[in-house]
């Protein structure tokens, strides 16, 4: 068996994909600011990888009503840090057309290890 950060990466790389589609999605087809689509991306994300994590990542035995408030506590901090992080990083990136999405690959991986840890040890 694979060990919980992997599951969490092979399992979050899922709600990843559509946090990048809805990224993509909003800023190119809608023209919507980058923060603001990658808010959007990561809040529908979630929801999904919730289910993925509670019975696959973790098996988690803990009942819904108590994980569910955790899970998107902790998707709450994510949120903002991503946020924070894109915003930090387009301040001093050049402007170019897909800068956002350098951004996002960085605000990605900080989430990425800041959510496991919190997940792994409160949530489930």
């Amino acid at each position: 068996m694979f060990p919980p950060f992997i599951r969490y990466a092979a399992f979050g790389a899922i709600g990843t994909a559509v946090h990048y589609l809805m990224l993509i999605v909003l800023v190119q087809g809608l023209g919507i600011g980058a923060v603001v689509a990658s808010t959007v991306g990561f809040v529908v994300a979630a929801f999904l990888n919730y289910a993925l994590h509670h019975q696959f990542t973790f098996a988690s035995e803990r009942a819904h009503h108590v994980a569910v408030p955790r899970f998107f506590a902790v998707a709450g901090a994510g949120v903002l840090l991503n946020g924070l992080v894109m915003t930090a990083i387009l301040a001093v990136l050049p402007v170019m057309p897909f800068n956002y999405l350098i951004a996002q690959v960085v605000a990605t991986g900080v989430v990425l290890v800041t959510g496991f840890l919190a997940n792994r040890r409160w949530t489930f």
